[in-house]
């Protein structure tokens, strides 16, 4: 069934999609009145819908039963330095299926993507876009923030609580599942993946000094993007 972003302030008195929803709804599925979807808030709550009335800018609904969905624990930041490309867009999409709950882009030294703070907001928005296109493509009711990049140095006093864990090539690293099985169900857990080439060594003696614990994802030498895969995958499974 077709899913679509309501926001929480329209699901008060009459119910409808508008802006860019109402404009897919219309112009790309083509709804009539009297067909079935699904309409989610971004903070866990969806509920199936009927369409009553169908104009160019204006969707209305007619909604059933609200159902709450429970939040994911633990609730997982992932502060993801920005790698080259478009592949943030794809880091982005995937964390979402895998159930994050933020997610932080980083400059770091070794960032190759330079973002000033012009461009810091715009490229927020165009990564949140894509994080609600991937709740919609994978029945995910609960939108992650998409935070605007900042600067490792400036990210790292405010890293949050929990179980803290930043991915490492440097010496003294423990292997992850290690790691993860000292833990009893944490509330809340930090991700830190570096760029292409990796955290500089003060930058990786700043994380430890957080907080941070090393770890290792095994042998083989991972992208960012699979390094990220792995380590969101890896405490969804330990914590599952």
């Amino acid at each position: 069934m077709p899913r679509f972003h309501l926001p929480p302030e329209a699901w008060l008195t009459n119910p409808a999609l508008t802006g860019e929803e109402a404009k897919h709804a219309a112009q790309v599925m083509r709804l009539r009145s009297g067909d079935s979807i699904t309409v989610f808030d971004g903070l866990g709550r969806s509920a199936p819908a009927e369409v009553t009335t169908v104009s160019k800018s204006e969707i209305r609904l007619l909604l059933g039963e609200p159902v709450q969905a429970p939040p994911l624990r633990p609730a997982i930041c992932l502060a993801q330095a920005v790698p080259k490309g478009k592949t943030m867009d794809l880091i982005v999409q995937k964390a979402v299926e895998l159930g994050v709950s933020s997610i932080q882009p980083l400059i770091t030294r070794r960032t190759i993507v330079q973002v000033d703070e012009d461009d810091a907001d715009r490229k927020a928005a165009k990564w949140q876009r894509v994080a609600l296109e991937a709740c919609k493509q994978c029945g995910q009711d609960l939108i992650p923030r998409i935070e605007p990049p900042k600067t490792f140095a400036e990210w790292l006093p405010h890293a949050g609580e929990g179980i803290k864990i930043v991915a490492s090539l440097y010496p003294g690293t423990r292997p992850l599942k290690e790691i993860l099985r000292a833990f009893a169900a944490p509330g809340q857990a930090a991700l830190l993946i570096g760029p292409e080439g990796d955290f500089t060594e003060d930058e990786a003696a700043a994380a430890i000094a957080a907080g941070f614990q090393a770890a290792t994802l095994g042998l083989i030498v991972l992208r960012a993007e699979t390094a990220a895969f792995f380590g969101i995958s890896a405490l969804r499974y330990e914590f599952a």
